[in-house]
């Protein structure tokens, strides 16, 4: 059986960048989007062109796969209809304070009836005293007060000539109420000379008296009937007054924003209730400028201002990218100002929030950052369900208090949401709220990687090249390009391949970039990533000195040359959230007489996973189909991973399981100069593991420690062969016949390798020959059952 060792060519695939005829990314035009993620922009496009309810956007991926840049490229390039976008404002509600109203207004022109009124608001804090300190003012106030008095005296006038008539006085009290006294002769009579008359004569005085204060309190009601008549003259002299100055500076208005109806009917309610409140711009102007200045205001009546929620100056499409999405910053609120020691609000302390701002556009944030929040998730289905924005008191919903509160007009919401977010919160939404997909209907589900061709590299180049131009690095050479593309193809793993991970290399050009200037260069070189790269590792390799340093001073025993019976070197990957790097484990394997089974070490001390023991439980069915066809096995056999202290799980290692079993049986010695890396199946077919640079990397520097020999080397499965993306020293090593690699396709090859002889073919009776591994092993078990 010819085994492939493979050739130095096979274990990098280099960037040969045919379609690029730039010399570095000076000469490459930028592309405006994020290679690879097709299937996503597409949904994005799909989302943003249907108008109708629940074509929200849940985007999936792992961080750092560029999904809100990409989302935001295209966001910004999205043809808008400008027309759609409006101002949105709260102004007073004259007939209830407690439902303020909202204005609906085209872009631009809120801000600008705000500055109008305030305008306004100024004019008449200045002419509406003016108005009425004047001499036309005070002389038809006093015409008014001259003819109630005249009246007034005139009535007095006749009842006083008639009670004379009849001998009485009309007099007026000290506490200045009006009073009839009986006369004598000029005089008034004292108690004294009224009693000194005759019965007749007092009780003439008082029947007269009598009928006098009847005709008195007729006068009375007649005074209060004309003083009412005179307040009601006064006040339409001073509504006039009022009316006269307003419509004097309402006029314009009026005619400047004729073609917007809600703000005319707003300017008609307005005039009317400055007329029926002409004080608030007299004697309480002081007042309203304190109760202004406690709410950080201006100094103008807080009734009469347009508080003007969201402005649309530039007109520009609204993204808005909400960082802390809490039920405020996401809703709004209504502030509170305290004045003299009372707590009060008004419709001029709604606040937006980032619904408010996105209306009409796109709010972008993180699903986790919405779920974590109290309330937020719940209150933002709502809004998604009703179209509509209300201003909720959260504190109203909690505490379910019913103090007194605004309750202004909701505000028609017509928006799209995009989430970011991983599978887990994706399944678990999916799963628990079936709300969920009937608001979020569209999913951009964002690749991890994509296919690797001369396209897809020019595309990656022009990638680097809008990384570079967007952070004014300095530009990357032909080499330099090749090597992050060459790198971006070790990140995916695959030598097809390259990583989509755009904040992975966008972090590799920064630091390639500082390398670069900090050695003067005016260009980003090669050399300069490799740097970047090896600067990289030192800052996350500390686990990886410590596991090497192990076989430095041999604390952990591993023997790189030489062969030994049921020992086999494995290879292994050891992970932090941030590093990956492979180091060998020895298998050894032992028997002793028994019933065939094999026993699990790491299984029985619940230090292997579950895949792991799969990976044993298919080994020892292949090891009975080899074995043990015609009668058992008569051996129990012990497999461990040596000095493994922290748990193993994968099923990586079984091919090396399998071949330091078989080496126990066969009493056949192991080559210790070469490490394999593999699974298998139950008919002993090799199959693909993962992590296969880092161990045969990881192997190559414990034999550099051990001291080098041409012979070592690392058996891998065949399927693995496409990911292939090795150190350049070690695929210097293979070119110079230095270091071997092995790829095969069934255990049997790898047997071949450790002991130098084949493996065997059974004959149709299930004998192997004798000068074969399974022949000497089937001879020792014949042996053993006899």
């Amino acid at each position: 059986m010819a085994i492939n060792k493979l050739k130095a060519e096979q274990l990098y695939h280099s960037a040969q960048l045919e379609k690029l005829e730039s010399k570095s990314t000076k000469e490459l035009a930028p592309i405006d989007e994020i290679v690879g993620q097709e299937r996503a922009q597409k949904a994005v496009e799909f989302a943003m062109s249907i108008e109708e309810k629940g074509y929200n956007i849940y985007a999936i991926g792992q961080n750092g796969l560029g999904k809100r840049t990409m989302i935001l490229r295209y966001l910004n390039r999205h043809k808008h209809d400008g027309d759609a976008l409006y101002d949105w404002c709260y102004v007073a509600n004259f007939e209830d304070t407690r439902t303020p109203k909202v204005l609906k207004l085209p872009s631009g022109v809120g801000t600008r009836l705000r500055q109008d009124i305030e305008k306004l608001m100024s004019k008449l804090l200045k002419a509406m005293p003016l108005a009425f300190d004047n001499e036309l003012y005070y002389s038809r106030a006093d015409k008014l007060k001259g003819q109630l008095e005249q009246k007034q005296q005139t009535e007095l006038e006749n009842i006083s000539k008639e009670a004379k008539t009849k001998d009485i006085s009309l007099t007026i009290t000290s506490q200045g109420d009006y009073q009839f006294v009986a006369m004598n002769g000029e005089d008034l009579h004292t108690e004294d000379s009224f009693d000194a008359l005759s019965k007749k004569e007092q009780e003439k005085f008082g029947t007269s008296i009598d009928e006098l204060e009847v005709r008195l309190r007729s006068m009375v009601r007649q005074l209060t009937e004309w003083e009412e008549a005179y307040s009601e003259k006064i006040k339409k002299l001073n509504d006039d007054v009022t009316l006269d100055v307003i419509t004097h500076f309402i006029k314009q208005l009026k005619v400047d924003y004729s073609p917007y109806p809600e703000i005319k009917s707003y300017l008609t309610d307005l005039q009317k209730d400055i007329v029926e409140n002409a004080d608030i711009f007299l004697e309480q102007s002081n007042e309203q400028g304190e109760i202004a200045t406690a709410s950080l205001d201006k100094k103008l009546p807080r009734r009469y201002k347009v508080n003007v929620l969201v402005s649309r100056k530039d007109e520009s499409f609204p993204i808005v990218v909400e960082e802390n999405p809490n039920y405020h910053s996401l809703f709004g609120y209504i502030e509170t100002a305290t004045f003299k020691g009372t707590v009060f609000t008004d419709f001029s302390l709604i606040r937006a929030g980032s619904l408010h701002k996105a209306n009409g556009g796109v709010l972008l944030m993180d699903a986790q950052k919405v779920l974590e929040q109290p309330y937020v998730w719940d209150g933002l289905k709502r809004a998604l369900r009703s179209r509509h924005l209300s201003f909720t008191s959260l504190e109203k919903e909690v505490t379910l208090t019913g103090t007194v509160s605004l309750d202004p007009e909701p505000i028609p919401l017509k928006i799209k949401i995009i989430l970011f977010g991983d599978y887990r919160t994706y399944q678990l939404l999916q799963h628990y709220d079936p709300e969920f997909s009937e608001l979020f209907r569209v999913t951009a589900d964002f690749e991890d990687e994509m296919k690797r061709d001369d396209n897809a590299e020019l595309q990656y180049a022009k990638f680097i090249s809008s990384v570079v131009n967007d952070n004014n690095m300095l530009h990357c050479d032909r080499k330099a390009i090749a090597r992050i593309i060459e790198h971006s193809s070790r990140l995916a793993g695959d030598q097809n391949k390259l990583s989509l991970h755009s904040a992975n290399i966008a972090n590799l050009l920064r630091e390639s970039n500082y390398v670069a200037r900090q050695a003067n260069s005016n260009m980003i070189r090669q050399s300069h990533v490799e740097e970047a790269l090896s600067n990289q590792e030192l800052r996350v390799s500390r686990l990886k000195d410590s596991v090497m340093e192990g076989f430095v001073n041999g604390t952990t025993l591993i023997r790189t040359e030489g062969s030994a019976i049921g020992q086999v070197n494995a290879l292994s990957v050891l992970s932090t959230s941030e590093y990956m790097f492979g180091a060998p484990n020895r298998i050894t394997a032992t028997t002793c007489y028994g019933e065939g089974e094999v026993i699990d070490i790491e299984r029985s001390v619940d230090l292997g996973g579950s895949i792991h023991s799969k990976g044993v439980m298919i080994l020892t069915a292949y090891l009975s189909s080899v074995f043990g066809k015609t009668a058992r096995v008569p051996l129990t056999t012990t497999i461990t991973f040596e000095q493994s202290y922290g748990g193993v799980d994968g099923d990586s290692a079984s091919m090396a399981e399998f071949c330091a079993v078989v080496s126990a049986f066969s009493k056949q010695a192991n080559r210790q100069d070469i490490a394999i890396t593999g699974s298998m199946n139950q008919f002993g077919e090799s199959q693909p593991i993962g992590g296969v640079n880092e161990k045969i990397e990881g192997f190559f520097d414990v034999c550099t420690i051990k001291g080098r020999n041409k012979d070592q080397g690392v058996v891998i499965p065949r399927a693995n062969m496409h990911n292939l993306m090795l150190r350049p020293d070690v695929v210097k090593a293979v070119e110079k016949g230095e270091f071997q690699i092995w790829a095969i396709d069934h255990v049997t090859e790898a047997i071949e390798l450790f002991t130098g002889k084949p493996a065997g073919t059974p004959s149709d009776e299930g004998s192997y020959p004798i000068d074969t591994i399974f022949g000497i092993a089937q001879a020792k078990l014949n042996a053993l059952r006899k």
